[in-house]
């Protein structure tokens, strides 16, 4: 039971290998890592016993090792096997046996019974993918390797890490080797071999620093050490078995393995095998736990720890395979099957099933009825209404009448509005004039809301032509954009046109009967108010100068006499009580008077100088009253009005009339054919998704057997 567990996953990795897909479901594994120097290669070789790895200077493994070692029982050697791989013969390599051979997942029926060319085909598929000039791939070679000397066990073997770029290789090589290790060893179903070399200080150990990155505690990181037999005379690696230097929950494993003069001399793995024991047996610091050293035991103890994760880890592994089968079908669902050639009934109703869908969407996200409401930000309708009740309406609500026209300005307005005859009451023509100015001023904001509300038309447009069917198909998602913004645009022409209506009509008739509005009466009531308050407190010091005034000029008229009596009396009146245009008009300096009565002409252009009289205060401040009166009650109807406005002529003749358009513009026969035509990505996509469904149905078959 315990070795079928390590085959259901070997066959849920060739499952997705075979498909040729990533593999969505993170399996249980053993990776192994270690520096370029500290021995990984042999101890790979060891626990299968046989030569079969690439060797040589430099970075030898450039692709990922998928090793599966399936233990069978020896059998008679079938010639009928040895006749299905063309390079291997009969011969008298001692490496050639029927009860052991390798098989590739590339190369699929194809038995390699000479371990010779198994190497050949690593190096071989390795240059295929990764080229001659040392470079790494990320993908995979799973070799599998049947033998009586094997027990069942899986092991990634990945590059050696390394620090210097050689010869043609990257500059960034030890970035690269990092990544690819990293992305194996972070998945926390993946057990981490480091392999260590005993004679170097633990502490600078590569492979057991890159593992506590990514396993700090060392839960599920086992560490071999290599090389004990080359460690200095009266050293050992005692105190690390026992974990006194860096503890592993899984410990470690001391091994001894061919050195190069033993590769090169052709020792067998079988005789390496036997010394490494003899080492062990013989030496007086392990002989005492001489079963827990060596490869024999390495091997075992990879296995059990293997089988143990898979029998734990199996009830999520088939519970993520399920939930990935969910998603990879309902992508398929959504990319929908090939549109057939020449099926023209087909292609008329998937379209016409995209405008109902893209129409009803539409309605549903103006209205807020749609089923994608998110509590992230504001959308859809929810950012109309924005634009109406907060930015429109405040930016109307802000509007001050009196920003562009000061108190002089309606000064002149009032003698120019009285014509040649100066006005006895409060001109109203000064008041329209003023009114119909301020009121223009509110058509900017009003057309400025309407593009606002178009922009947030488009932005919806732009988010329903983001689902997946426009994906798949490019054209057609062109031609509704340009379909319905062309509709948006030819909608903005009459809702300008209300809009600019509304504020003309406003400005074309002065309703001065409207119930809100401040009378001329109250007007002038309120400012004779404001000002017996601002003279109350001198009432009584004016009466008092007045009185002595009037006393003074009694007695000097009662001692002049004559002409300039009377010229004297009259010019006195006239600045006592001023003149109709009192200060308004600034006139040349006064100069030494001369005989006669002499008047120059008045200028090119008269401006208003010099202080109001309390006439024109007043007149200017009830002026004031009426205008800000009115233009509030402007303001209140446009802000009520302009949404109204836009909704019938833009957003809700859109909701009505969208449909009709899309039909008309896009429901012909002649050009379903081109607006159907399906992205490569989605017919890449598709292809992708039918391979990872079919892996996922066999991985799903494979784990409900078990």
């Amino acid at each position: 039971m315990d070795t079928q567990l390590i085959k259901t996953v070997n066959k849920l990795q060739d499952a997705f290998a075979t498909v040729g897909v990533h593999n969505p479901v993170d399996l249980p594994q053993i990776a192994v890592i270690g520096s370029q120097s500290s021995g990984k290669s042999s101890v790979l070789e060891n626990i299968v016993g046989r030569d079969f790895l690439p060797r040589g200077t430099g970075i030898v493994t450039r692709r990922p090792l998928v090793l599966q070692l399936i233990n069978r029982p020896a059998t008679k050697p079938n010639a009928t096997d040895a006749k299905k791989d063309d390079d291997v013969s009969p011969s008298a390599d001692a490496q050639e046996n029927h009860d052991e051979w390798g098989e590739f997942l590339h190369l699929p029926g194809q038995k390699f019974y000479n371990f010779n060319k198994i190497r050949e085909e690593i190096v071989k598929d390795t240059e295929l993918k990764t080229g001659k000039n040392l470079g790494i791939s990320p993908q995979p070679i799973n070799l599998r390797i049947f033998s009586p000397n094997v027990l069942t066990l899986t092991l990634v073997d990945l590059p050696g890490l390394t620090k210097v770029p050689v010869g043609d290789q990257p500059k960034d090589i030890e970035k690269q080797i990092r990544e690819m290790i990293l992305k194996y060893i972070t998945k926390q179903n993946t057990i981490i071999l480091a392999v260590t070399a005993a004679n170097t200080d633990l502490a600078n150990s590569d492979g057991l620093k890159l593992a506590r990155e990514v396993d700090p505690e060392g839960l599920r990181t086992i560490g071999v050490l290599t090389k004990v037999d080359l460690m200095d005379q009266g050293t050992d690696v005692i105190d690390i078995l026992a974990g006194r230097v860096i503890p592993l929950r899984l410990g470690y494993v001391p091994v001894v393995n061919r050195g190069q003069r033993d590769i090169e001399s052709k020792k067998s793995i079988s005789k390496a095998l036997t010394a490494e024991r003899e080492f062990f047996e013989n030496h007086p610091s392990y002989s005492s736990k001489a079963q827990y050293c060596g490869t024999p035991f390495l091997a075992r103890k990879l296995n059990m720890i293997l089988m143990h994760h898979i029998r734990n880890t199996l009830p999520e592994i088939k519970a993520k395979i399920q939930s990935a089968l969910t998603k990879y079908q309902q992508e398929l669902f959504q990319l929908g099957d090939p549109v057939a050639d020449g099926s023209g009934s087909n292609q008329a109703n998937l379209v016409l099933n995209i405008i109902t869908e893209f129409c009803t969407e539409f309605r549903t996200i103006i209205d807020g009825n749609s089923n994608d409401l998110t509590s992230f930000e504001l959308s859809g309708g929810a950012r109309i209404s924005f634009v109406f009740h907060e930015l429109y309406a405040n930016g109307i609500k802000n509007i001050d009448p009196f920003e562009q026209i000061k108190d002089v300005d309606i000064r002149t307005i009032l003698y120019n509005s009285s014509g040649s005859s100066p006005a006895l009451f409060v001109a109203t023509t000064a008041f329209e004039v003023i009114i119909k100015q301020q009121i223009k001023r509110l058509e900017d904001p009003s057309v400025k809301c309407i593009n606002m509300v178009y922009d947030e038309l488009v932005r919806i447009l732009s988010q329903l032509l983001n689902k997946q069917f426009f994906k798949r198909f490019p054209a057609l998602k062109e031609r509704f954009y340009q379909v319905v913004l062309s509709f948006f645009k030819k909608a903005m022409a009459p809702t300008s046109k209300l809009v600019t209506d509304l504020v003309a009509m406003e400005s074309c008739y002065i309703n001065t009967a409207h119930p809100d509005f401040l009378s001329g009466h109250q007007a002038i009531a309120i400012v004779n108010e404001q000002l017996q308050a601002k003279n109350q407190p001198n009432h009584d010091k004016q009466q008092h100068q007045q009185h002595a005034t009037m006393n003074g000029n009694s007695k000097l008229a009662s001692l002049q006499t004559g002409p300039r009596s009377s010229a004297s009396s009259f010019d006195s009146t006239s600045e006592n009580n001023g003149s109709f245009f009192g200060s308004f008009f600034s006139g040349p300096k006064k100069t030494k008077k001369t005989s006669g009565a002499i008047m120059e002409a008045p200028p090119a252009t008269l401006k208003a100088m010099g202080a109001l009289s309390e006439r024109e205060f007043m007149e200017t401040e009830v002026i004031k009253l009426l205008i800000q009166s009115y233009f509030n009650i402007v303001k209140r109807t446009m802000i009520d009005m302009v949404p109204k406005a836009v909704m019938l002529n833009l957003v809700t003749h859109a909701k009505e009339e969208l449909q009709r358009e899309l039909l008309a513009e896009l429901y012909k026969a002649d050009v379903l054919d081109d607006l159907l035509q399906e992205s490569e990505f989605t017919q890449q996509r598709r292809k992708e998704c039918k391979k990872m469904i079919e892996a996922l149905q066999k991985a799903d078959e494979i784990v409900g057997s078990v």
